[in-house]
């Protein structure tokens, strides 16, 4: 879970090297191409909320994410917007929506097969009828590149924030370990930060989701570079009762 000294930099890092109003352009054709009705939309794992604050423009929002530091800065950027501290492995918010989603390879987070059933058959049950369910993996297996080294530098006024991490494959499990400086007229300060992500196979996501009930494709292009399975549940299937 993300703590409160990476979520102070996120926006920084990432708005940098992510395409967040490109991005949700790319994800709204998608919905309008297959749920052209759709209006209300729930993001899973929204982290700081950068794309909840694009999608709200053409949804009716909501958001949920475990980590309380990072919905501190969402909540900020998104007065009014409905977004609850929850795991995606047990949540239940009491109402359906058109669209839910679940972006920038959170999904990875999950610790095994049994995990990401469990978060899949929890999104399903979220879905209005005739919903979509949008899921962007992490990397599989086979595109996975070990003992990587990677750095950014990114400048935001007085702040500076230089990121160096190095990635390792340890079985089936991704590990992160990301150094960061950050710079400012204070001074300058190291934290350390250790992330782990599941390497799912292609089949495995397809299989999971058909176990949450969804009739799910594979598009290999996606907001990120790593593709996304679009999903709606199978309407002969009466495992998912609403939620309360």
């Amino acid at each position: 879970m993300y703590g409160a000294k990476l979520a102070d930099v996120y926006d920084l890092l990432y708005r940098a090297r992510k395409d967040y109003p490109g991005e949700v352009r790319q994800l709204t054709a998608l919905i309008r191409d297959r749920v052209p009705g759709a209006v209300s939309l729930l993001d899973v794992a929204c982290g700081t909320g950068e794309h909840l604050l694009h999608l709200r423009e053409e949804f009716d929002v909501a958001g949920i994410d475990l980590s309380e530091s990072m919905l501190a800065h969402a909540r900020r950027k998104l007065p009014g917007v409905p977004l609850h501290r929850a795991d995606m492995r047990s949540f239940d918010l009491g109402r359906r929506f058109d669209v839910v989603c679940c972006l920038f390879s959170s999904i990875g987070y999950a610790a095994s097969i049994t995990e990401l059933r469990t978060a899949l058959v929890r999104m399903a049950a979220h879905l209005a009828p005739g919903g979509l369910l949008i899921v962007e993996p992490w990397l599989f297996p086979d595109t996975w590149r070990d003992n990587q080294v990677s750095h950014d530098v990114v400048e935001g006024g007085p702040v500076v924030v230089a990121r160096m991490s190095h990635s390792t494959r340890h079985g089936r499990t991704s590990r992160l370990e990301m150094h960061y400086l950050v710079g400012d007229g204070h001074g300058v300060r190291h934290f350390l930060d250790r992330q782990e992500l599941s390497l799912f196979t292609r089949d495995e996501y397809a299989d999971a989701l058909d176990s949450a009930g969804c009739r799910a494709e594979w598009l290999p292009d996606g907001p990120s570079g790593r593709g996304l399975f679009v999903a709606s549940r199978r309407a002969t299937d009466r495992r998912f009762r609403p939620t309360r």
